[in-house]
């Protein structure tokens, strides 16, 4: 076979690092973009944040026009966040105070429950051995300040040499227990519930039954069984849910109160307000970064064009092209937002009931842009509604056709569950299949299955566990 050369012409897609550093700019949440663009202003200086009282380096001046894939910048001006359960929420952190927000003061403990039951220990008249076996026990204690390994377990890892009994092990446990707050060094629930309830006066009513029954009975309250309870007490039911009220208000967590988490706070991309008659999206300015070209390096470059400057006139290409992008993130996002606001306009009025069947495509079409996008923009975007502050992609769901033809979504139909479940009669709450056979009834068919997903999505215990007096 001859070999030969031949000449061939094609058209191929190809991603710029410009183009690049545009999609991934767009799928980052607003922590991780002020994480990125204070990583690069570290690597370049030609980048830097505005500065009030500084002169701005107007953006319109740094336009770039990727029209093509030589498209550079660099041509442009350089001077221009029940345990027996009732009701279980979530609810999104709030950002910091402004204008258009809320202030949210969240306060985390500075003293641990280590360091708060050492402080009782150093105070309390115990003997020094003693004080040393209970500070052992101390370290052994989980968050929820419970002691979770057996005594004699604990009590086999200690050196042979101290010499330290069973039951002396036991005493200190019991000095431990006297604490605060009531409930530490529990071995089980049971037995934190009992010593909160021996720590509440003598005269509170029905104490010595809610003891009882904490002691001998509880999973008999936890399965709602409450006939059975009746019987054991021979009690009538204001008497049982008196009981059951007490039992509610301890905490079965005594350890909780004194641990240290990180507060994690979420700042919507977007504001939702109704503006004459309609609902209308802004962006979120105190989230919106605010970059300029650094001045000197400008004015050097400006009045310099040697070769020697090529890596700082790199660096100002660079600066261009993040700012541009920047730019254009922000831009698609308040466009993605104001779509979803547009087609969603009835829950910003009724709220879930009133949210529409809606998928990516929808969105896509309508801004003439790719599912993709439109995918990068909703994900770990939020935006503050009257309803409080919600992610993008809460506002997206598949949809369930009626008799009638028309679609209800998933978020509706979870919305007409939870009226359902909190308009029922707790004595005889709705099973799954009764809540399908409801919804049959207004012309939804869901099947069961779909209903307990649905249910459990919602937080919402199962109908043996919804039982109540």
């Amino acid at each position: 076979m001859k070999n030969s050369l031949q000449l061939k012409i094609s058209q191929q897609l190809t991603l710029t690092p410009q183009l690049q550093q545009s999609i991934r700019l767009l799928q980052l949440s607003t922590l991780e973009l002020q994480q990125e663009i204070k990583q690069l202003i570290q690597d370049n200086p030609l980048l830097e944040m505005e500065d009030d009282e500084e002169d701005q380096t107007p953006i319109s001046d740094l336009a770039v026009t990727p029209s093509s894939e030589n498209a550079s910048p660099d041509d442009e001006s350089t001077s221009d966040v029940e345990w027996l359960p009732e009701d279980r929420q979530e609810s999104y952190g709030k950002p910091h105070q402004d204008s258009q927000t809320e202030e949210t003061q969240l306060i985390s403990n500075e003293v641990s429950l280590y360091d708060h039951l050492n402080e009782q220990l150093s105070l309390a008249k115990v003997d020094q051995k003693n004080k040393q076996i209970i500070m052992y026990l101390i370290g052994n204690l989980d968050e929820d300040g419970f002691l979770k390994d057996d005594i004699n377990e604990l009590l086999h890892t200690l050196p042979a040499e101290l010499q330290i009994e069973q039951e002396e092990m036991q005493i200190a446990l019991k000095q431990l227990q006297n604490l605060a707050p009531p409930g530490v060094a529990s071995r089980n629930l049971s037995e934190c519930l009992e010593l909160q309830l021996t720590a509440m006066p003598d005269d509170t009513p029905l104490k010595s039954m809610a003891i009882t029954l904490v002691k001998d009975n509880l999973t008999i309250l936890a399965s709602r069984d409450y006939n059975r309870l009746k019987k054991i007490f021979k009690c009538d039911d204001e008497t049982l849910r008196e009981v059951k009220k007490l039992i509610q208000s301890l905490n079965p967590r005594p350890g909780s109160a004194f641990s240290i988490s990180d507060t994690k706070y979420i700042s919507p991309d977007v504001f939702v307000r109704k503006n004459n008659g309609k609902w209308t999206a802004f962006l979120n300015n105190e989230t919106k970064p605010r970059l300029k070209i650094n001045k000197i390096y400008a004015d050097i470059l400006q009045n310099n064009k040697g070769r020697k400057y090529q890596n700082i006139k790199d660096q100002l290409t660079d600066a261009k092209w993040f700012i541009k992008n920047i730019e254009q993130r922000y831009e698609t996002i308040l466009r993605v937002s104001q779509a979803i606001v547009d087609q969603q306009h009835r829950f910003f009025e009724h709220g879930d009931l009133g949210m529409r069947p809606l998928v990516l495509r929808e969105i896509a079409e309508k801004l003439d842009l790719h599912e993709s996008t439109i995918s990068r923009v909703t994900t770990q975007k939020y935006m503050m509604t009257p309803r409080g502050i919600l992610e993008l992609k809460y506002f997206f769901g598949s949809h369930v056709t009626t008799e009638s033809g028309s679609a209800y979504s998933s978020t509706a139909i979870r919305a007409l569950i939870k009226n359902i479940v909190d308009e029922e009669d707790k004595r005889k709450p709705a099973s799954d299949s009764q809540i399908s056979k409801l919804l049959s009834s207004q012309g939804i068919v869901v099947a069961r299955r779909t209903v307990a997903k649905y249910r459990e999505a919602l937080q919402i215990l199962p109908v043996n566990l919804r039982k109540d007096l």
